[in-house]
């Protein structure tokens, strides 16, 4: 099945996609408990207010989200983006776990709302993913147990300002503002029954492929991963716990962003950053298409320097 969500009389609602149309659930379902259930499609149906038309619809995240992990599990991205800053590119740490980050719950845009620059950045990328989405509780899980907490998949494109990120990196932190802005999830959650025809293993053959204005840009696949989605979510609830609406991002896919490109260029930003105006698609085998086009931010309200003890 795969679900979407809309705003619906002002209110964010989720809806079942059957037959290229929208069938809303009732105001107040928890997603998450229903798909627990293991219903079949005409049971969810059978719950469902009048649809809608798909096409005639901005839609908005799939889900809100309780918290971002953003991993880096491509080696491919990790060696081009660090080529000709550090040697080895991929460090030796790298191969131990699989490593993330805590992201902006917060900043989800749908897969075609416009996406705003990062005040003060003049360095903006997209990054080419996907998210495996958790919908039932679980606490420091084996990897054999993992996957059965996973509710669906689906796109995830992290946006990075990466003059930003550099910058507050340098400090020892982050990234921080310079992933802060806009995250973009959708079109769907896919549920995991969707995707079998696609497995190999623990991983799953999804062709992921980007595009900046018609030109494609980057394409590789999610069975390339160096980990699982299972052998992530092992990692992630090591001494905690994994919670509905939890997103976990796969980290770029080889060549799904711009700074990777330019490590391979030997540093020169070809293609460039992306400007206002600039609209990147991002297409995944079974998971849909997102397509979000690039728009002004808001202004940067300076901060003060540090003041100092000597």
């Amino acid at each position: 099945m795969k679900f979407a969500a809309l705003l619906l009389d002002g209110q964010y609602r989720q809806a079942l996609v059957h037959d290229d149309r929208l069938h809303p659930l009732p105001a107040g379902t928890d997603l998450f408990e229903v798909l627990a259930a293991k219903p079949s499609e005409q049971e969810v149906l059978a719950r469902c207010a009048a649809p809608v038309n798909l096409d005639e619809q901005a839609l908005l995240p799939p889900i809100k989200a309780s918290s971002i992990r953003d991993f880096m599990i491509f080696e491919q991205h990790v060696e081009g983006s660090f080529q000709g800053i550090r040697e080895p590119a991929v460090v030796p740490e790298w191969y131990d776990i699989p490593t993330f980050y805590f992201t902006n719950p917060y900043s989800l845009i749908g897969a075609r709302q416009p996406v705003p620059v990062p005040p003060g950045s003049n360095l903006l990328d997209y990054e080419l993913e996907v998210a495996a989405i958790i919908g039932t509780e679980g606490r420091n899980l084996p990897v054999e147990e993992a996957e059965k907490h996973i509710a669906g998949y689906s796109i995830f494109n992290d946006w990075s300002a990466r003059d930003l990120q550099i910058h507050e990196m340098r400090i020892g932190l982050g990234p921080a503002k310079g992933k802060d802005t806009a995250s973009t999830l959708g079109p769907y959650l896919v549920t995991p029954d969707e995707l079998e025809p696609y497995r190999q293993g623990d991983r799953f053959d999804l062709t992921m492929s980007v595009s900046i204005n018609g030109t494609a840009i980057g394409k590789d696949s999610l069975a390339n991963a160096a980990w699982s989605f299972p052998e992530m979510i092992a990692y992630a609830s090591r001494g905690t716990v994994v919670h509905p609406g939890d997103i976990l991002g796969s980290g770029t896919c080889g060549s799904g962003c711009l700074v990777e490109l330019w490590g391979r260029n030997g540093g020169e930003r070809v293609p460039p950053s992306l400007a206002i105006g600039d609209t990147v698609t991002m297409e995944v085998t079974a998971l849909g298409t997102i397509e979000n086009t690039v728009a002004p931010g808001q202004p940067v309200h300076p901060v003060p320097p540090a003041r100092r003890l000597s």
